[in-house]
């Protein structure tokens, strides 16, 4: 659902408020991650389109001491506000992840979690109950960031609702900690952000140290990007990502521990540095007990280090240290006047960090599978590169290629449809952020 008409139309034809209610509506998109991906948590600058496709949130305050959560497609979630805040005092975040736990209820976290952050960190108090309703065209499991377009669009609705006044700076923040915390996935901060700040047909350019918004870059006119999704689902909360992000704090700490490191983000460590300096001290892999005995823990606060595991350490800590600059360079690349050298490079970078996911073991088969499809289409069909988005291991496949290249991707699509049996659905169109849409209150 991509039309706020449409999305009033359901609230009035499934009688989800009173008739003559006055509810407030907010609207937050995906995104597609062009690059940068999970080198944001190390400090990298990361390029990232908002979607066409997005979730809208409306709320209304009610009588009773309640939470109640509509979200088109699923049973609703009630919870009592006296759930959230026993005795007056909010849950801790690990008892509100346990109070979420159950995959039944798990998405509700995504929602309800807003009032404990909002409680335990800007001492909130809550009084009133609420009714949210939610509807998405943001697919799940994508690697399109259908958890945070749900997160900041609900969030919006909330704060608007009960007149909490937040910043959107601070609503992305105070999202991202909701995901981490009590949904208990260890995102970086780039999704939040670009369902809040992003610009139609534009990167939305962000420097997570922690969280620095740059001018955001145009997508010149001889180029277009796509989308294609891979029918791998992807999970942010999956072990693989968490086993990368995790190894790449180990790495840190390693490094600081032989020689010291000059900056307080890996990302900002040069690949020439890291590769004659660095690279040296850091094993393959190593066994999470064997890293605690020797150097007691990681600076990642939203990860811990399973001693029963053993992580990649290498590979994970050199992806961000190289994608920060592949990043650098693909965005100069952009602001260069249009040429075909000009888009076999971009590409070639796209290519560059789909290997380098790959090494650290967050690649997949259909997402492979895709890549190397628009890499045989090639520049003269004109597709010149591709990567895995986001987390990995599934999800989507981001596409560059000349605005004329339609054809091309349709190619690519019913050939991964002859083969594996799976049509991918192609993300093709932009929309503006969660700021540009505002807040709209509707009387039905």
């Amino acid at each position: 659902m991509t039309d706020l008409d449409e999305f009033i139309d359901t609230l009035r034809s499934r009688e989800l408020f009173e008739r003559g209610a006055s509810i407030t509506t907010t609207r937050s998109p995906g995104r597609l991650d062009v690059m940068g991906g999970i080198a944001d948590y190390c400090g990298s600058l990361v390029l990232q389109r908002p979607i066409a496709e997005a979730t809208f949130a409306a709320a209304q305050l009610i009588d009773l001491p309640e939470v109640q959560i509509i979200s088109v497609g699923r049973a609703p979630y009630v919870v009592p506000l006296r759930a959230l805040a026993p005795e007056g005092d909010p849950l801790t975040y690990e008892d509100a992840r346990q109070l979420f736990a159950s995959a039944e209820h798990h998405w509700a976290a995504y929602v309800a979690g807003h009032f404990i952050v909002l409680m335990r960190e800007r001492g909130v108090h809550f009084s009133e109950g609420v009714r949210i309703v939610i509807a998405s065209s943001v697919p799940e499991g994508k690697g399109v960031s259908s958890s945070a377009a749900i997160e900041t669009a609900s969030m919006h609705a909330i704060a608007s609702a009960f007149g909490i006044d937040l910043d959107p700076l601070d609503l992305a923040l105070l999202c991202q900690k909701a995901e981490n915390l009590i949904a208990g996935a260890p995102c970086g901060v780039m999704d939040q952000m670009t369902c809040v700040f992003g610009e139609k047909d534009s990167l939305l350019a962000l420097l997570c140290q922690p969280a620095t918004l740059q001018p955001a870059l145009c997508v010149p006119d001889d180029i277009s990007l796509w989308g294609l999704d891979s029918g791998e689902r992807h999970a942010v909360g999956g072990s693989d990502y968490t086993s990368v992000r995790t190894g790449a704090f180990m790495g840190y700490r390693i490094i600081a521990e032989h020689d010291g490191v000059p900056s307080d983000y890996l990302a900002n460590l040069s690949p020439s540095d890291f590769e004659s300096e660095f690279v040296r001290y850091l094993p393959d892999e190593m066994s999470g007990r064997d890293f605690l005995a020797r150097y007691g823990g990681t600076a990642d606060s939203v990860t811990i280090v399973d001693p029963a595991r053993t992580y990649r350490i290498r590979q994970p800590t050199a992806h961000p240290v190289h994608e920060h600059h592949r990043v650098r360079l693909f965005r100069e690349l952009m602001l260069e006047p249009s040429s075909e050298e000009r888009r076999v490079q971009l590409g070639e970078l796209m290519y560059q960090s789909h290997a380098s996911y790959s090494a650290c073991g967050l690649g997949s088969k259909g997402t492979d599978r895709l890549v190397d499809l628009v890499y045989k289409e090639g520049p003269k069909q004109g597709l010149y590169g591709a990567r895995i988005t986001g987390g990995g291991s599934g999800g989507t496949v981001a596409v560059l290629g000349r605005s004329d290249a339609g054809a091309a991707i349709g190619r690519v699509v019913d050939a991964y449809e002859a083969a594996t049996g799976y049509r991918p659905y192609v993300f093709s169109g932009s929309s503006p952020g969660m700021t540009s849409f505002g807040v709209l209150n509707v009387t039905l």
